[in-house]
């Protein structure tokens, strides 16, 4: 770790309701399963070549490192819509905050790190598996351009950790602008702690929205920017087929990143009820709720500020909830498919194009990149994802005729080369398909690492053509499909 690096401890200047103190508890034989040279860098941090034993050891909770302060947030939340007060940093700790080489400020946090006073009836620790899971679809978030945590390293132990079966245990190594949630608000609005949420709402402000300070209303100022970060961070969601799985309010964060990775999924088949998670009986935090529940978890935030802001201003707020997602899904969707004016007909083409995709449940991330590739290699490929492919090659030609009607700057009419080049951009050829994961998790838990680092380092270019990892770009096998994952970890 450079000395160059600015450490600091802001969150650990609050009060100690705040928080606890918590030292991680160490592992057995830590092993280094992928460190993020890349992320690294940006911090002036070592890199995977610098990574010694003690260093090692330093940045995972087992040895002395004088830049950590290490504690346990203290939050409640909603969970599948009931309120748990019991919530807490129950296997992860907030080691402190690091400047990157932008002067942005960020936390470092570790997960796995053992049991702290918020653990209830867990052993405070993750497992390989999960870990895993998080560290590549954070980093495939982030190679996307979609709002996200992200991932330092990640290490492996000889450490037992008794799930459905015995695991070995692991630590994460997290990076993001803040872990405060929607539920540490309501922590302090349920216990009737005013002058904390008071405190943390202020702190918010000053750390991440001081452009609001200067509002007649700051604290109304700053729930529309949630509003409307949390509306940007789902319309990107829907646009690249991802599906977070568990949207409780503790998993929420403040500024619209994508946190907290457990029975996530990308879609395969475009089947708008998909559903990841094994444990969501009833389809809450399916694909095609995200939006809902969205707008849901920003109504139980808004409660939670009610001491603060006038009633009628948190309404105002979540009214524009809708036009905000529309806005900035449209805008997504328009990129993917290279129409970026408004025409007529329009609403009707784009309806069509989803009603095509669900009927013959095409694959959604392929159906995009063959579409951005209709200059180099045609129609054929597109209309070969659709079982109807009568249907399919008369979409294709509306579609087209579309196209012909969109300009460049110079008010030329833009050609296939111009609009497909740019559609390629912003429709990726790899994405994180869970059929992947658990490949590389199999291989990691036989001591191989091998394909870990192999799809971190693809998912931060999924756009550029790999030709050394066209295996990743395939279709997914039948069994790879819809794959249902489970919450524990």
């Amino acid at each position: 770790m450079s000395s160059k690096v600015q450490f600091s401890h802001r969150f650990a200047e609050l009060p100690q309701a705040f928080y606890t103190p918590v030292d991680p508890q160490p592992l057995d034989n830590l092993k280094l399963v992928v460190w993020n040279d890349d992320l690294a860098e940006q911090f002036a941090f070592s890199t995977t070549s610098q990574m010694t034993e003690d260093n090692i050891a330093a940045w995972f909770g087992m040895g002395e490192n004088e830049n950590f302060q290490p504690l346990a947030m203290k939050y409640a939340g909603h969970q599948f819509g009931a309120y748990n007060p019991e919530l807490g940093d129950g296997r992860g700790l907030l080691l402190c905050e690091a400047t990157n080489t932008e002067g942005e400020v960020f936390d470092i946090h570790l997960k796995g790190a053992g049991l702290t006073p918020y653990s209830r009836m867990g052993d405070g620790r993750a497992v390989l598996r999960s870990s895993i899971r998080e560290y590549l679809c954070s980093e495939a978030l982030a190679g996307l351009g979609i709002p996200t945590t992200r991932a330092l390293g990640l290490v492996d132990s000889e450490t037992p950790v008794y799930r459905e079966q015995v695991e070995s245990g692991a630590m994460l190594l997290r990076l993001a602008r803040t872990h405060i949630r929607f539920g540490h608000f309501e922590h302090f609005f349920y216990t009737n702690q005013m002058a904390e949420l008071k405190l943390l709402a202020d702190k918010v402000i000053e750390w991440h929205f001081p452009h609001v300070v200067s509002e007649t209303n700051p604290y109304a100022a700053f729930f529309n920017c949630v509003v409307d970060q949390t509306a940007e961070m789902i319309a990107y969601w829907q646009a690249y087929g991802f599906a977070h799985g568990v949207m409780n309010t503790d998993n929420m964060s403040i500024i619209g990143q994508t946190f907290d990775f457990g029975p996530f999924g990308f879609l395969d088949d475009y089947e708008p009820g998909y559903i990841c998670n094994h444990s969501d009986y009833q389809g809450r935090y399916a694909y095609d709720q995200q939006p809902r529940v969205a707008l849901w978890n920003l109504s139980a935030l808004a409660h939670s500020l009610s001491p603060l802001i006038d009633k009628s201003l948190l309404e105002a707020a979540l009214g524009q909830f809708e036009t905000q997602y529309s806005h900035y899904f449209s805008q997504l969707m328009r990129e993917k498919v290279g129409l970026l004016s408004k025409q007529d007909g329009d609403s009707e083409l784009f309806n069509d194009m989803f009603d095509l995709l669900k009927a013959n449940r095409v694959d959604f991330t392929r159906f995009f990149r063959q579409l951005s590739e209709l200059d180099k290699l045609g129609r054929e490929p597109v209309v070969d994802l659709v079982l109807d492919r009568e249907s399919a090659s008369a979409w294709l030609e509306r579609y087209q005729l579309r196209c012909q009607t969109e300009f460049n700057d110079s008010g030329e009419a833009k050609s296939d080369l111009e609009r497909c080049a740019a559609m390629r951009k912003v429709n990726p050829k790899y994405i994180l398909r869970n059929y992947l994961a658990q490949q590389a998790i199999e291989k990691a838990q036989q001591g191989d690492y091998g394909m870990v680092r192999e799809l971190a380092e693809l998912l931060k270019h999924p756009f550029d053509d790999q030709p050394d990892k066209e295996a990743y770009a395939k279709l997914p096998p039948e069994w790879g499909k819809k794959m249902e994952i489970s919450c524990s970890s």
